[in-house]
């Protein structure tokens, strides 16, 4: 795509006690094959030294927005990065992630041409990426292809079809393996929940399918999921805390539900969304 019809994307990264690989994150995004980007670096009160690893690579980049918070939590960071946002396209990332270096390309490529309100592409799961004490030498990363929908475009109803074959997988679920229209989100006021600490990817994702007409999945994959023990996810969706769990899923599934009754496909999809309740959710 000529730099010159190249739409702007902004991409967002909220940042927290992320030191040890938020350069890692910066540069994949730096590197884009793609160049007509912003990226909008949200360090929500961390208390190590990302926000100086960040002003470091504001210095230089222009491209980088970067500002500096009290810490809120992921998703009202997000829902700040969403207010910053001038592109036309939306896209994510975490700060201990990393993209593929045609990550933004691809994404908006099959956009433009396909004129889709999302796209959505498979991911790399990324484990056992510890420090050898000799030499420093890393530890060869574990990765694992994740993630498929047939390549090609979909309306509403067929994406929906498909959402229901893995209704609790992060491949539908989270929000950095897609890119996404601003002015849909906009014009509706989407944002992401300030109440739930899980799963508030897939609710921003739920409602944002509600509105948006044109589907698109590529076959490529766009972006590097780090598994890390320990993390927030991990915990909260441990067996300690499956009260939460089940609470935030009961709530999710009104979205569920209301989704399928708006576009009508409910009842022949009844018995698979309250199966939702009991899946566990998968990088799949």
């Amino acid at each position: 795509m000529p730099e010159t019809k190249q739409p702007l994307v902004s991409i967002i990264v909220p940042v927290y006690n992320a030191a040890s690989h938020i350069a890692r994150c910066i540069e994949s995004i730096r590197r884009q094959t793609y160049q007509n980007i912003e990226i909008i670096l949200l360090n929500d009160g961390s208390k190590d030294v990302s926000l100086q690893v960040c002003e470091m690579y504001a210095k230089i980049d222009r491209r980088i927005i970067l500002l500096d918070r009290d810490n809120r939590g992921v998703s009202a960071t997000r829902n700040l990065g969403l207010k910053l946002a001038r592109g036309e396209y939306l896209q994510f990332a975490d700060s201990d992630d990393y993209l593929e270096p045609t990550a933004t390309e691809t994404l908006v490529t099959a956009a433009v041409e396909h004129q889709a309100d999302m796209v959505i592409a498979p991911y790399f799961r990324v484990e056992n990426v510890t420090k050898l004490e000799i030499d420093g030498i890393y530890k060869k990363e574990q990765v694992t292809l994740r993630g498929f929908l047939a390549p090609g475009f979909y309306d509403k109803k067929g994406f929906a079809v498909h959402l229901m074959e893995q209704p609790a997988s992060f491949f539908y679920g989270v929000m950095w393996n897609k890119l996404y229209r601003r002015a849909l989100v906009e014009e509706h006021g989407l944002a992401c929940s300030e109440e739930l600490d899980w799963s508030e990817d897939l609710l921003f994702n739920l409602e944002y399918i509600r509105y948006a007409e044109r589907f698109v999945s590529v076959p490529v994959p766009v972006y590097y999921y780090v598994k890390t023990p320990g993390s927030l996810v991990a915990t909260k969706v441990g067996l300690k805390n499956m009260v939460g769990v089940v609470a935030t899923k009961a709530a999710l599934f009104t979205y569920y539900k209301k989704l399928y009754e708006d576009i009508g496909l409910y009842e022949e999809n009844k018995v698979q969304i309250y199966k939702y309740l009991v899946a566990v959710g998968a990088d799949c």
